[in-house]
């Protein structure tokens, strides 16, 4: 599966998809990059004079590229359709992103075992600058095509 394919069955609008390139993915692990447009949405408001990217963005983020993009990977030989749903997050906040900035999400697979995936994580600027970390865990949910 090339990682353009991994990409394309991701279950995102464009407004909501927060992953731009794949640099690596295997059984453990995936890498991958996403720059926050400086017009997105919710800069105009968080905050106001001060515009930083959300936590929440940030951790859905890691969990695209980090735990979505590899279920879908893992999952390759099943011809079925793939959901993931976030079951648990445990992120440390150690920097802000601005607008404009560009972010490297690395993820280790810790398990997949039961249709639950758990990673370890982590969210770099292009400085090298670790700017949160943690673990996030998810159910991959398959459906068959129909």
């Amino acid at each position: 599966m090339t990682t353009q394919e991994i990409l394309d069955k991701l279950p995102y609008g464009k407004s909501f998809l927060f992953v731009d390139e794949l640099l690596h993915i295997d059984e453990n692990g995936v890498k991958g990059t996403y720059i926050y447009a400086k017009d997105l949405p919710f800069y105009e408001s968080h905050f106001k004079d001060y515009p930083v990217t959300p936590a929440v963005i940030l951790t859905e983020t890691m969990a695209q590229i980090g735990l979505v993009c590899l279920g879908i990977y893992l999952l390759k030989d099943i011809n079925l359709n793939t959901s993931i749903a976030m079951t648990s997050n445990a992120i440390d906040f150690l920097k802000p992103v601005a607008p404009g900035e560009q972010v490297t999400v690395t993820s280790e697979k810790v398990y997949f075992r039961f249709n639950k995936l758990s990673c370890k994580v982590k969210m770099e600027n292009a400085a090298g600058e670790v700017v949160c970390k943690g673990n996030i865990s998810g159910m991959l949910i398959s459906k068959e095509n129909g």
